[in-house]
């Protein structure tokens, strides 16, 4: 204070302005301290807006060029300014795929119970003719000389013959050759044979290569009554069920896991595992020959449901002695074939001879507009098939194991063909197939994926 008491009053005046000037700067600071946090919040708000501001200016000037269609005279666009800038095409971004379709069961109206379920009188009473099957062949001659094969030799002339259903004796594998000649394949062990030639009513599938892993059927959903008296097959070979066993799944002293017995095959027939998969699938009347009733579901399946209750539904209530869905989206072998192509399913080659093969002999367009089509659809979903074992059914399967062995394993090529050749030779003797709605199938299994996928067999050389 003592700085601002003075005597001279020469000094009064300056004294006076020095303390209005520390007043207004007294006031300056007292003001810069209540608007400190205001003006720090402005100062971020005007850079955010600016920002946001250029953004929308951008924006629209993209957008501008987009719809306008043209550049400026001697302007270059994007691309060829990186290339122009790095020296090299820079590649477009890759199309995103499109969203895989998905599909969804439906209702199927089982009965309440298999307590009450009675086969229908005279059920079987189908087309009847004798049907034996080719078990040896002569040992070849010097001159004709060839190798032990599953399938047998059969010649398109006895391929032709053999689509008329009458008594005859047919190639449907199994062909064993001359003595002195090793085993053709599939060979198992004597107590597993006579196991299955015991079963009247057979579920089965198989895992070749560990493919899969082992779906147990869903056993809450299955009577106790189909426990006892439906046969659950699964055919493996040692691969698989090495793999299995450290996956836990070890059969029992019996063959056991869970409701799969566990049948073991060596020496398979096929060097493709897809084709192999088509002896089971396919003959099942001859790998279980007392059998009268059979359901065949491919190792991504598990079923869900009781298999009385299945043959009750697909079977008796129709008046079918064979039923399969038809494909969830694919109604023509046209389509199945270049969708075969498309994912490289198979040898492109080998798909063209056998779709050429058809076509010259009779296999037409599936037309939807028919309105009395022979079938539903010309392509199955393939995966479940339930099938009565009358003469009618073993001879269809017969054939369509002939043409995939014939052919490629593509069984979806070979099914219509099959089918309406077996019509047309057959005017007169029905065959009831039920193709029922691919829908069904999904409300009757739960459908997982492979565990891996074999490679494609390797190309033919002519």
């Amino acid at each position: 204070m003592g700085l601002y008491k003075n005597k001279n009053n020469n000094n009064t005046e300056l004294f006076q302005e020095r303390r209005g000037l520390d007043q207004i700067n007294n006031n300056f600071k007292s003001c810069r301290r209540k608007l400190s946090p205001f003006s720090n919040r402005g100062l971020l708000f005007s850079v955010f807006s600016l920002a946001v501001l250029c953004f929308i200016s951008l924006a629209a000037f993209a957008l501008g060029m987009h719809f306008h269609g043209k550049l400026e005279h001697g302007a270059l666009p994007w691309k060829e300014l990186q290339e122009d800038y790095i020296g090299h095409d820079v590649p477009d971004r890759p199309a995103k795929k499109p969203r895989r379709q998905r599909f969804f069961p439906c209702e199927v109206a089982f009965r309440d119970s298999v307590d009450f379920l009675i086969e229908p009188k005279d059920f079987l009473n189908f087309t009847q003719f004798s049907l034996g099957y080719v078990e040896t062949e002569k040992k070849a001659s010097h001159f004709d000389a060839h190798e032990p094969k599953f399938s047998g030799h059969q010649t398109l002339e006895e391929r032709e013959q053999s689509f008329f259903a009458v008594n005859q004796t047919i190639h449907c594998g199994f062909v064993k050759e001359a003595e002195g000649f090793p085993s053709t394949g599939y060979d198992m062990k004597e107590e597993d044979k006579r196991y299955m030639s015991a079963c009247r009513v057979v579920v089965s599938s198989c895992i070749f290569g560990s493919s899969d892993f082992l779906r147990r059927p869903t056993s809450k959903l299955i009577s106790e009554y189909s426990k006892k008296n439906v046969c659950f097959v699964m055919f493996v070979d040692k691969e698989t069920l090495s793999t299995l066993s450290k996956e836990g799944n070890a059969p029992d002293d019996g063959g056991f896991v869970g409701l799969w017995k566990l049948v073991v095959v060596k020496n398979l027939p096929y060097t493709d595992m897809r084709k192999t998969g088509k002896v089971p699938k396919f003959l099942t009347h001859r790998l279980f020959p007392s059998s009268r009733y059979s359901i065949w579901l491919d190792s991504k399946l598990r079923l869900a449901a009781d298999p009385m209750l299945i043959i009750d539904h697909f079977l008796w209530q129709t008046g079918s002695e064979y039923a399969i869905s038809n494909h969830y989206t694919r109604h023509c072998v046209w389509e199945e074939v270049l969708q075969n192509k498309r994912l490289n399913k198979y040898n492109h080659t080998a798909i063209d001879e056998q779709f050429s093969f058809y076509q010259s002999d009779g296999l037409t367009k599936f037309d939807p507009s028919d309105p009395n089509p022979l079938l539903p659809s010309y392509v199955p979903e393939g995966s479940f098939i339930v099938r009565a074992h009358t003469p009618m059914s073993n001879l269809f399967s017969c054939f369509w194991f002939n043409e995939a062995d014939r052919f490629t394993s593509r069984d979806q090529l070979s099914f219509a063909y099959t089918f309406l050749k077996l019509k047309r030779m057959n005017p007169d003797r029905p065959f009831h197939l039920n193709m029922f709605k691919d829908c069904e199938c999904r409300s009757l299994v739960k459908l997982f994926h492979h565990r891996e996928l074999s490679a494609p067999p390797p190309p033919r050389i002519s």
